[in-house]
């Protein structure tokens, strides 16, 4: 073989190459699929969407909100107390981080909605005051703790309602977020721990979808 035809191999082998490295990311079935992706990343998708119940609620400006006027955006939908010592604030906090990093108009696709297992001390005013140290965007949404368990059982996500009557008492809740789509309608889930930078990287392109 001559030095004409080495380099012609040479090439030839290269091009070969990034052809089978284009492929692999662009043929179904070649390579870890965009469903193996999210799930490293903790997002579920169902295999079928579930209705929320029909339910109004209160949010943190004291206006009624049904649950069924979460529709145009993907919503991001955690259970917790503003008194909740651990896995509120950090999981508040890392989705603020999340969003941060995201692309706008990623951003523009979301909101972010936490709906409180403590409507005993969490009020209106008491949401609004605990949201605005992480994000004035954020939503809060209660109701009675009926209507919160029904809500929190129609996407798997169950809390233990706690005794108030005693001090200083805690909620037993699920750090998992629900995600709404922008039908309104129950489309998955998002494990806890949240990871951050997978995250980042797989929501925008969960969040082009409809």
């Amino acid at each position: 073989m001559n030095r004409t035809q080495k380099t012609v191999f040479i090439v030839a082998a290269i091009v070969a190459l990034v052809l089978g490295l284009v492929l692999s990311r662009l043929l179904p079935g070649s390579g870890p699929s965009n469903q193996t992706a999210l799930n490293e990343a903790g997002i579920v998708l169902l295999p079928k969407s579930r209705q929320l119940p029909a339910l109004s609620m209160i949010d943190q400006n004291g206006a009624a909100v049904a649950l069924d006027g979460l529709k145009d955006q993907w919503t991001l939908m955690f259970f917790g107390y503003t008194f909740c010592p651990d896995i509120c604030p950090t999981t508040l906090a890392q989705i603020k981080q999340i969003r941060s990093e995201l692309p706008t108009a990623a951003v523009e696709r979301m909101r972010v909605v936490l709906v409180s297992v403590d409507p005993n001390r969490d009020t209106p005013q008491q949401l609004k005051e605990y949201l605005s140290y992480f994000d004035p965007q954020y939503i809060g949404l209660t109701a009675p703790v009926a209507d919160i368990q029904k809500l929190a059982n129609s996407v798997s996500i169950p809390f233990i309602p706690a005794d108030t009557s005693k001090p200083n008492y805690f909620v037993d809740h699920s750090g998992n977020l629900a995600l709404i789509g922008p039908d309104g309608t129950q489309r998955g889930f998002i494990r806890a721990p949240l990871n951050n930078q997978k995250l980042v990287k797989q929501l925008p392109r969960l969040l082009e979808r409809d």
